[in-house]
């Protein structure tokens, strides 16, 4: 097995080899401030030595998520197995090398001058694991391994807002296990701390107990501090809540897997426990009463999903 040295326009230049016939593909595209790669390679291993480096001199950072398969990756001295979910930031201005099964994984590229944290403070994680099990390194697993479904998107101003709001949890997350959390503003904090409001919504809608000041005690905060952290979003926390619910009893009475279950314990299963109340939120939002709209909508799903 050769090295052979590729430069993949808009990333770096690197020497690859590859094992077996393993086919790899790579997409890219700029969201906001950040370049989004979504690379599938078959297994093999890849370098990036002084020579390449010197070829392209990229002053820029690379957060990756293991989407799929594993790697193991060596930088600065450390070696790292990365499982799916896992994080790993790569300081692209320096040796590297990563030894991979089949995998799929999806990098997060920028400047290192949009980092609030100085070099000594990031340098502890180069080629260190992060687990994105929990807390804010799940939030950002979960982000960018969704970014690759806005490569093609022709809304720029979205991508710039998604690309904020993930170095924005980055940096958050970052500053957080540096322990140096007044290294990022308080605004980036209140961005951040509204992402991870929003998931902790989105994991519990199907609770039942769930409500505006059940948000705030999970996070420590007031319930007032909650409402003003929402108000720029222009929905509050409660409509939020009561929307998501309907929209996930909404799919679930479309899904033709689900077609003899009770309207009512579908809307049970999302939080609306009431049948009555369910229903008439149900007519507010989409125009008819749960059943009829089943009746009425679910055979064009059907269709479409045919």
């Amino acid at each position: 097995m050769n090295w052979q040295p590729i430069a993949v326009p808009g990333f770096v230049a690197m020497h690859v080899r590859r094992e077996g016939r393993g086919a790899d593909s790579v997409t890219m595209a700029d969201v906001g401030p950040m370049r989004v790669i979504d690379s599938h390679n078959g297994p093999g291993e890849a370098v990036r030595d002084s020579r390449d480096i010197r070829s392209d001199d990229d002053e820029r950072y690379a957060l990756f998520v293991q989407a799929d398969g594993m790697s193991i990756g060596e930088q600065d001295g450390r070696t790292a197995r990365f499982r799916p979910g896992d994080l790993g930031v790569v300081d692209l201005s320096r040796p590297m090398r990563c030894k991979y099964s089949s995998r799929r994984v999806i990098l997060v590229t920028y400047p290192k001058l949009l980092s609030p944290l100085r070099t000594s403070e990031i340098d502890p994680f180069i080629g260190a694991r992060i687990s994105g099990e929990a807390g804010t390194a799940a939030l950002v697993s979960g982000l960018v391994r969704q970014l690759p479904q806005h490569l093609d998107a022709d809304d720029g101003a979205s991508g710039a807002r998604i690309g904020g709001a993930v170095l924005d949890l980055i940096h958050a997350g970052l500053a957080a296990k540096a322990d140096r959390p007044s290294a990022v503003s308080p605004e980036i904090h209140r961005r951040e701390l509204l992402v991870r409001c929003r998931a902790y919504i989105e994991q519990n809608l199907a609770d039942k107990t769930l409500s505006p000041a059940g948000v705030a005690a999970a996070h420590h905060i007031s319930l007032r501090f909650l409402h003003r952290l929402f108000e720029p979003t222009g929905q509050g926390v409660a409509e939020l809540i009561r929307r998501r619910r309907l929209d996930r009893a909404r799919r679930d009475l479309l899904d033709p897997e689900q077609c003899g279950r009770p309207v009512a314990a579908i809307g049970a299963s999302w939080g609306l426990a009431d049948p009555g109340h369910f229903s008439r939120a149900f007519k507010r939002e989409y125009g008819l009463p749960p059943g009829e709209f089943r009746a009425a909508f679910s055979s064009v799903a059907e269709r479409m999903d045919g």
